[in-house]
């Protein structure tokens, strides 16, 4: 995964970009791996670990009715997790994961495994989509961490094709 977040490192630095990241359910793994790059400070911006839903609204400024209406796992919280992370930083994209690694807490409409991530610019394109991974809790933050990582390198290498 190291050669990934490298991979995340030189396209943002190409871009001249910076990145934050709001994570719930990963507790910060993203981060994790993006600092273990040296060098990393040039296009990581910050991160946030918004692991309850009162962090959420006070950190990242998800409307309490969007976690009431649509749950901390949803395609409306990440997305308004992303939006908190570039408001609350100087970052160009960011990046939200918000997710059941169980082994409880799972539902019949979000069973473990169940994982949200969105990606975004700054006044721009945000996008979201729903994973459904297996294994134990260690195994579903792992994907979830990578699942990430590539969805930034899918949005930046978007960016290029379009420049």
């Amino acid at each position: 995964m190291n050669i990934l977040s490298a991979q995340v490192g030189a396209l943002l630095k190409a871009h001249g970009l910076m990145l934050a990241t709001a994570e719930s359910c990963t507790g910060g793994g993203v981060a994790q791996l993006i600092t273990d790059v040296a060098g990393s400070s040039a296009w990581f911006e910050r991160g946030f670990v918004t692991y309850s839903n009162l962090s959420k609204q006070q950190m990242l400024d998800v409307p309490i009715a969007t976690l009431e209406l649509h749950g901390a796992v949803s395609e409306a919280t990440v997305r308004e997790m992303v939006s908190g992370a570039l408001v609350h930083s100087n970052a160009q994209v960011a990046l939200a994961v918000s997710g059941v690694a169980g082994p409880d807490g799972g539902s019949i409409e979000k069973p473990v495994g169940t994982v949200w991530f969105a990606w975004g610019y700054k006044q721009g394109a945000c996008t979201a989509r729903v994973h459904h991974l297996q294994g134990s809790r260690a195994e579903v933050r792992a994907q979830a961490v990578a699942i990430a990582l590539r969805g930034v390198v899918e949005l930046l290498s978007g960016r290029a094709e379009q420049a």
